[in-house]
């Protein structure tokens, strides 16, 4: 009998830590945590997706086209033409100056399959680089 009892005590004493730790920690409810983080999920996207639309801009093909003929056009003009210049002279029969200036590939493959149209299609480039006509 009295190892019984001692057995019972022991084990009430054991419950009686083993639960109360887990009843005194701070409360913490699910359904507040998980509105409060909805809410700033959804105030991030709406931040984000105003930020997206702020910055990014829908351009059509053509504008696209025009605003690199603009980047090309404006200031490096006579740096651009030494260079295509040279790539003509220097590697003209390997095309270098129609890749430079990124003519369609089909006709550089063509240019290079003839080496340069026999020499009158490189001599055609040269003319039109030194007179600004080739771009």
């Amino acid at each position: 009998m009295k190892m019984k009892k001692k057995i019972t005590a022991l084990v009430l004493v054991t419950l009686m830590f083993a639960v109360s730790p887990a009843f005194a920690s701070f409360p913490v409810t699910k359904h507040n945590s998980v509105k409060t983080e909805n809410k700033q999920v959804n105030s991030k996207v709406s931040n984000l997706e105003q930020t997206v639309s702020n910055d990014v801009k829908l351009i059509s093909k053509s504008d696209l086209k025009n605003e690199i003929k603009k980047s090309k056009s404006g200031g490096g003009d006579i740096a651009d033409l030494i260079i295509t210049l040279l790539l003509w002279f220097i590697l003209g029969g390997l095309a270098a100056h129609r890749w430079y200036k990124r003519k369609p590939v089909g006709w550089n493959i063509l240019f290079i399959l003839t080496l340069g149209g026999f020499g009158i299609w490189w001599l055609i480039d040269g003319i039109m680089i030194l007179t600004g006509s080739f771009s």
